[in-house]
């Protein structure tokens, strides 16, 4: 099985357990995910069956978003609800201060990364450290914040829902912590679910007991998108049966001898090359004037399934 499943991820569940769960429902040993979710965190989890485990590495930037709730008041080691308490206060915040803050989170922003987060230091997963106890610098990433949007909040419980759309890498709970202390209080991320990512929404997702259901009545590969739904922007090109073949098998093309001598590839563009039959080959390059292989998702076999010549 080749393709990508969208998973609507449970909470409670880490994203390798999503992966895990895949396995036994796919019967595929080889799945990947596009982005690491919290236990705690639900939401949208495309899963890369197969041969797609080869695009992970090549995903475009998209941005995610999210809808997160937090509580303000307190602090906790992990920087949200499933952390131990660190410290209290009684600082109170009124929704016209928490929406006067919000400004200077938007835009290009820096933010140090949670000790319980996978980023490494010396070797060691920083979640490692902090189990045991132990602190260190981090330095501060550059992230991006296009959308962060107060869509409810309670004066009286100090708690809300923020809306956000983000760059990758851009951590929800340590951003809901540098707000609260814009404002003069403490605060933790209370749930976290992603509605967007890799160009997926939860409209795409499927809830895990749901697909348990459909791999039981046989109808759940139906649910299977293609690879190429993971590159919509990359302009598609149809090849011959006999390029299918030689791209297939690792061989540049020249890119004259395509559709692209009347629309020509940038230098270093990527392309997405289809075969005769609509069959999807892989992503391609330019390099030189020619169409390197950049990553294949077709076996020389299934390109040579239909020879003849390009369609469009």
């Amino acid at each position: 099985m080749t393709g990508v499943f969208v998973l609507d991820k449970p909470a409670g569940m880490t994203s390798f357990g999503a992966v895990a769960a895949a396995r036994r429902l796919f019967g595929e040993k080889r799945i990947g995910h596009t982005g690491t979710l919290d236990p705690m965190a639900t939401g949208v989890l495309p899963l890369l069956l197969g041969r797609a485990a080869r695009a992970a590495a090549l995903l475009p930037e998209t941005e995610k978003e999210y809808d997160a709730a937090f509580a303000l008041g307190a602090a906790t080691d992990t920087e949200d609800s499933t952390g131990r308490v660190t410290e209290r206060t009684g600082a109170r915040v009124s929704e016209p201060e928490l929406r006067a803050a919000l400004p200077a989170f938007c835009g290009g922003i820096l933010q140090i990364p949670p000790m319980y987060s996978a980023v490494h230091r010396d070797g060691r997963r920083l979640y490692e450290l902090a189990r045991e106890g132990l602190v260190v610098e981090r330095e501060p990433r550059p992230v991006r914040v296009d959308r962060l949007e107060l869509t409810s909040f309670d004066a009286e419980s100090q708690t809300g829902t923020l809306s956000i759309r983000c760059s990758k890498g851009t951590y929800v709970r340590t951003l809901i912590c540098d707000l609260a202390r814009a404002c003069g209080t403490l605060g933790m991320m209370t749930s976290l679910r992603r509605t967007a990512a890799c160009g997926f929404s939860l409209e795409d997702a499927v809830p895990l007991e749901t697909a348990r259901g459909l791999a039981e009545s046989g109808e759940l590969d139906a649910l299977v998108r293609p690879v190429d739904s993971l590159f919509p922007a990359l302009r598609r090109v149809a090849v011959s049966g006999a390029q299918a073949v030689r791209f297939a098998n690792g061989g540049a093309l020249d890119p004259q001898r395509t559709a692209l001598r009347t629309a020509p590839a940038a230098p270093g563009e990527r392309l997405r090359l289809y075969g005769p039959g609509g069959v999807f080959l892989g992503l391609a390059e330019e390099r030189d004037g020619a169409l390197a292989v950049l990553r294949l998702f077709c076996l020389p076999e299934e390109a040579a399934a239909e020879k003849g010549e390009p369609e469009g």
